[in-house]
């Protein structure tokens, strides 16, 4: 793929890397690429930060055709730089984007898309503790009419942000509040699907749980709302009776690039490792009766996020003493060692820019 690269006039001052929060900057450059029936992907460019224009009847305004990715570059402590699975959002976002009806971009272009651009960005990767740089590779309908079909062009880009954790706790425990009003996905919708339909009916249980003092929410079926499905828009994972249990994979869940490495490495580590049904009632009364080890969320921007209490029904109960548990902490640092390059990648996870 011939990437055409137009230079900025003047490049941004970069903030400070130990204030960063999570997506408040972006970098100087982004990745921009069309699509229509007749050209397929056609131009790809690098080109200055900005806004793009849109008509008021582009569809995706109208109808949601939207998907993206989440991913980031690491700096190592000898100054290299990589990405951690990048296929893996690749092959992600072609089954997200096939659901939705829209052009597929393939994986060998996705990925020399991310690295190119990247390459270019490097200076913008920070070089300080649980910092890096956040990739949103997106893909919409740029299509302008007004009914609802399958678009006849698409556009995809990518843009960088430089960040640090995503939770104001960092890594330490959070509360959950369990959701049974609100519903984020069912099986047959685009629960497995990384779009942006699937987060804005996240919202309104959010803003519900932050006001009664809650971080996130644990999300259950919309079926029977009883079975657990996700934690705020990560996966989640249980530890009980030394196994650990997680949501299974079934159409109503995001299939997780951390959640899947997260399973291989307990597996090699000799953990026996479920992926069932798991009933809210289930994991209640394994935290009353301390079966309930460690819980944990899982996903590309916290990496992994311990949990400290959960609330059903008025019912609160502690896991792990409020304390980040001895599995969840060696699954963080091993994950993100590989991640920063701080320790061996056995699994040839990490692609080098």
């Amino acid at each position: 793929m011939e990437i055409k690269f137009t230079k900025a006039s003047q490049l941004k001052e970069k903030p400070d890397f130990n204030k960063l929060g999570f997506g408040k900057y972006v970098t100087d450059y982004m990745f921009v690429m069309d699509y229509d029936h007749e050209q397929g992907w056609h131009d790809p460019q690098i080109v200055p930060y900005d806004e793009f224009m849109m008509d008021p009847r582009c569809v995706t305004l109208h109808y949601g055709l939207e998907t993206f990715e989440g991913m980031k570059a690491y700096r190592t402590a000898d100054d290299r730089i990589q990405l951690f699975r990048p296929e893996m959002n690749a092959k992600r976002m072609i089954k997200s984007n096939e659901r939705l009806c829209l052009a597929e971009v393939p994986e060998d272009m996705f990925v020399e898309a991310v690295k190119a651009l990247v390459a270019i960005e490097k200076d913008w990767v920070p070089n300080l503790p649980e910092t890096s740089l956040y990739i949103r590779p997106v893909t919409y309908a740029s299509e302008c009419s007004i009914g609802v079909h399958p678009p006849k062009s698409c556009r995809f880009y990518v843009i960088l942000s430089p960040v640090g954790c995503y939770y104001p706790e960092g890594v330490n425990p959070v509360k959950i509040y369990v959701e049974e009003e609100y519903v984020r996905a069912v099986i047959g919708g685009t629960g497995f699907c990384k779009c942006g339909g699937n987060y804005a009916a996240s919202v309104k249980a959010q803003e519900k749980a932050q006001k009664m003092g809650y971080t996130q929410v644990l999300w259950l079926d919309g079926v029977h709302r009883e079975y657990v499905e996700e934690v705020g828009t990560m996966n989640v994972m249980f530890k009980i009776d030394g196994k650990v249990v997680t949501p299974p994979l079934e159409g109503s869940v995001l299939p997780g690039i951390t959640r899947d490495s997260i399973i291989h490495v307990l597996k090699d580590w000799g953990y026996e490792v479920e992926e069932r049904r798991l009933s809210i009632h289930e994991l209640m009364e394994a935290a009353r009766t301390g079966r309930l080890e460690e819980a944990w969320g899982t996903g590309t921007a916290a990496v992994i996020s311990p949990i400290g209490e959960l609330n059903y029904r008025g019912e609160i109960v502690t896991v792990s003493d409020f304390k980040t548990g001895e599995l969840t902490q060696k699954l963080y640092d091993f994950l993100t060692g590989i991640q920063w390059g701080k320790i061996e990648d056995p699994y040839g996870w990490t692609v080098e820019v």
